[in-house]
């Protein structure tokens, strides 16, 4: 087992080979901008929200709305008259979160499943079999529309909305995005959970493992030990893809109406402003994609480089 200088080390080492690709290295910059920007517009929200005041990117002025760009307003106002680039910051939040959420549970899932049911093979890995192929045979967009749906529009029973309601106030959330959040993330795992599986079913036969079955590790202790940390390469890099698709689905559902309610959204601000660019008024839409292309094309180029350097089969 590694000891905790030689998992330093290999970060590290991962690092410097990712800085030396210049593009993964501007992505990586990127990336971290906005984490750092999500992580003050979360710190800002919450302070707001102690202190009883509205945050600056909710303040607006009717007798404001629909400004074009100007010193003032670097990229206009929306249709409430509010500071649109305010707005599509604050977005950032929401973005991050959803994303890193759903990543997360959609990792847990498909890392859970596919790890037990390669190593132990048997009946529990017949049935993860049916249901991943279950799962991989629904239609995903529909599903998240219908699961954000039964949440955001209150079809669900009051004891569960006011579970959600505990959840959304835990997460500094609206019950939408918490819909989303589940619904991205129990769709998602699939993809994972096979590669797992494959990997399981192979790793499980090398000398390494044969030896600790004989000193007489316990299973879990096998597939903490020695599965998983020669797995962690395929996690990191199905994160990062993932990341940025459960990005882009939560602007869509959000643009539909059946995602982020309250808080800040790019999928939101695309939705009210559509109507607007026959009228001229471009600056609200245009903000969003500008802020979600620069996140999104950012993680697919840092999934690629993450891929290339920490895949064994691509450094032969």
């Amino acid at each position: 087992m590694r000891d905790a200088n030689g998992h330093i080390g290999k970060v590290s080492s991962l690092f410097k080979r990712l800085a030396a690709d210049k593009i993964a290295l501007l992505c990586m910059i990127l990336v971290g901008a906005y984490l750092v920007t999500a992580f003050s517009v979360e710190i800002y929200s919450w302070v707001c929200a102690h202190n009883g005041v509205q945050p600056a990117y909710n303040y607006g002025n009717i007798d404001l709305r629909y400004q074009p760009p100007s010193f003032k307003h670097l990229l206009g106002t929306d249709f409430m008259g509010r500071d649109v680039l305010l707005r599509a910051v604050a977005g950032t939040s929401t973005a991050i979160k959803v994303g890193a959420m759903a990543s997360f549970i959609s990792a847990l899932i498909g890392v859970t499943l596919g790890a037990i049911a390669g190593y132990f093979g048997g009946k529990f890995d017949d049935f993860v079999v049916w249901l991943y192929s279950t799962f991989a045979s629904m239609p995903t967009l529909l599903f998240i529309l219908a699961f954000a749906l039964l949440v955001s529009k209150g079809f669900l029973s009051p004891s569960l909305i006011k579970l959600f309601a505990g959840f959304a106030a835990l997460f500094n959330a609206d019950p939408g995005m918490m819909a989303v959040y589940l619904a991205i993330g129990i769709t998602g795992w699939v993809t994972l959970c096979r590669v797992v599986r494959a990997e399981t079913l192979k790793l499980r036969e090398t000398p390494y493992v044969q030896a600790a079955k004989v000193t007489g590790i316990s299973s879990t202790g096998i597939i903490i030990r020695h599965i998983l940390p020669n797995l962690f390469h395929l996690v990191i890099i199905y994160f990062t893809i993932r990341f940025a698709y459960a990005i882009m689905t939560e602007v869509i559902v959000s643009y539909l109406g059946f995602g982020v309610q309250l808080s800040p959204s790019w999928g939101v601000m695309i939705s009210q402003g559509q109507d607007g660019i026959w009228r001229g008024i471009w600056w609200e839409v245009a903000a969003a994609t500008i802020f979600m292309f620069f996140l999104v094309l950012p993680l697919h180029l840092l999934g690629d480089a993450l891929r290339d350097t920490l895949d064994p089969r691509l450094r032969q």
